[in-house]
């Protein structure tokens, strides 16, 4: 029987020494965050706060991880968030609390966060760890790029990106926003929409070429053989 892949998604917040109050948010937010998350099945139980300002969840949804990303990153702002991906084994039963489990996918998320931990004067955010070493570093290239710019994004890019996301179109977002159109598609174009959303649709077709190609063309050649 083939081993379940779940990811791990492992986050701390970046300078929260310097938040006054930081706790009270976070744990709002991530009560938010997890209600919408969960009705769009992108994570398998609540994001849950460990040790100091650390937070974790757990999916099995791995082609949507870099969407579950970017919709967290938008939803969290403007808390600054490093974040380890573990992909891998979870032994036992997936039950909350999350941070009460143990297994591959969760030590592979550790070693993700503490590899940016300890290159802090890298410009990347986030890292994937797995048992795909060509997967991790054609993801990791990627966020690399990514996060340089995710660097220079300000409070008012990041809420029209967020709300791009959320009402999916640009007239909508306008809307929601009261602005227009022109003025929502220059301030997500500053806010380099279309290079996070290029980023996300790439890793999303990584995952399923990488994890999942190699299953697909075995199940095709089998329902091709059983019609002979």
């Amino acid at each position: 029987m083939k081993m379940k892949l779940y990811a791990v998604i492992l986050a701390d917040v970046v300078a929260s020494g310097r938040r006054k109050r930081l706790r009270p948010v976070l744990h709002r937010l991530l009560r938010e965050t997890t209600a919408a998350h969960r009705r769009r099945k992108l994570i398998l139980l609540p994001y849950a706060v460990t040790a100091g300002d650390e937070f974790q969840t757990i999916t099995d949804n791995l082609e949507k991880i870099p969407w579950l990303l970017l919709d967290l990153r938008s939803r969290l702002q403007p808390i600054a968030l490093r974040i380890g991906v573990g992909i891998g084994d979870v032994p036992g039963r997936v039950a909350a609390p999350v941070n009460q489990m143990d297994g591959p996918a969760f030590r592979m998320a550790r070693q993700a966060l503490d590899g940016l931990k300890e290159a802090r004067k890298s410009a990347a955010l986030t890292a994937f760890h797995s048992a795909n070493s060509e997967f991790d570093e054609l993801a990791n290239l990627i966020y690399a790029l990514q996060d340089t710019l995710l660097r220079q994004m300000t409070e008012k890019q990041w809420e029209t990106v967020a709300a791009r996301i959320a009402h999916g179109s640009v007239q909508e977002t306008a809307r929601a926003l009261g602005l227009d159109d022109s003025t929502v598609s220059r301030n997500l174009k500053r806010g380099y929409y279309g290079q996070l959303v290029a980023a996300a649709s790439g890793v999303e077709q990584l995952i399923g070429e990488q994890f999942f190609e190699l299953d697909r063309n075995v199940q095709e050649r089998r329902i091709a053989h059983n019609r002979t």
